[in-house]
């Protein structure tokens, strides 16, 4: 249902309540209604499936429109929660290889001695737990993109393994005296100064060069100019339909999301919205959006 035709249900619904004295469903009509009213004005600014019209994002969709359609190894770096892996999807969605699989890995969430198996694959029998053969991503993903987040979080002795088989095209699988040939693109991400920890020895100054081909640097939210509103109104439709009931916010709520700093990105404001929905009552009202957002709100 489009919220014209919500608007033109809600109002017969005020109308009939009216009427018939049913004065509790014609206050939830009333509520309903304004919490449509309250949603921020104008559609949604989006590109590559990523949500954003200031400045600094134009220059990032730039940017990905000319990087997609090539092969070339792309460095995301920012911030955590600005997006990175979006980028990453948005990169291999609209090049040569959408066709083909797009698998991601943790860098950091995985442990060292798990990591190469993710990776590369192993064969049974090569560890404890390995009860059968199985693909790492980079055969799982051939012709397609292998992303590899959290990139500065990869210990030495597996850069060094992922530098060969970026160089060689092929991967040796835990346990195997076998290489396999692959043709994957590589999209990696890190919130770290990569080349501050190549002077520092933490990570291989070959493999820098060979991720670096080109950079895209994602901004952080607070240097996002009024990018707040149009991800505000995304994350209130997407939640007004999990919920089952319109929910929008009030220009003072508003003015203190777009005050805010947000050291967590976008991911922040998302939970942020997120959670201030369960307790608005129709709209979001700045005690809704809790401290520090809004100093000695309760919510």
């Amino acid at each position: 249902m489009s919220a014209a035709d919500l608007r033109a249900r809600l109002a017969a619904l005020v109308e009939e309540a009216r009427q018939a004295g049913r004065l509790a469903e014609l206050v939830g009509a009333w509520r309903e209604l304004a919490a449509l009213a309250a949603v921020p004005a104008g559609p949604v600014a989006a590109r590559f499936g990523i949500v954003g019209d200031s400045p600094r994002m134009r220059a990032v969709f730039e940017l990905i429109a000319k990087v997609a359609p090539t092969d070339v190894s792309v460095l995301i770096l920012g911030e955590t929660g600005t997006g990175k892996e979006l980028v990453a999807k948005a990169l291999h969605q609209h090049g040569r290889r959408k066709s083909k699989p797009f698998l991601a890995e943790n860098c950091a969430a995985v442990p060292p001695n798990l990591l190469e198996s993710e990776l590369f694959g192993h064969t049974k029998g090569s560890f404890t737990g390995a009860f059968a053969d199985r693909p790492g991503h980079f055969v799982a993903a051939n012709g397609g993109t292998v992303f590899l987040d959290e990139i500065g979080d990869m210990p030495l002795a597996m850069q060094s393994k992922l530098l060969r088989v970026l160089q060689e095209g092929e991967v040796r699988p835990v346990g195997s005296n076998k290489v396999l040939k692959v043709d994957v693109r590589i999209v990696a991400a890190t919130n770290k100064d990569l080349a501050a920890m190549t002077k520092q020895g933490t990570f291989r100054e070959d493999l820098y060069f060979r991720l670096n081909v080109i950079t895209i640097q994602l901004p952080p939210l607070r240097e996002r100019t009024g990018d707040v509103r149009h991800l505000v109104r995304y994350f209130l439709e997407r939640v007004s339909g999990e919920m089952g009931r319109p929910i929008g916010i009030t220009d003072e709520a508003l003015a203190a999301l777009e005050a805010w700093s947000w050291p967590g990105n976008v991911r922040e404001l998302e939970n942020v919205i997120r959670r201030a929905s369960v307790f608005a009552d129709g709209a979001i009202v700045p005690a809704d959006l809790g401290a520090p957002i809004v100093p000695g709100s309760e919510a």
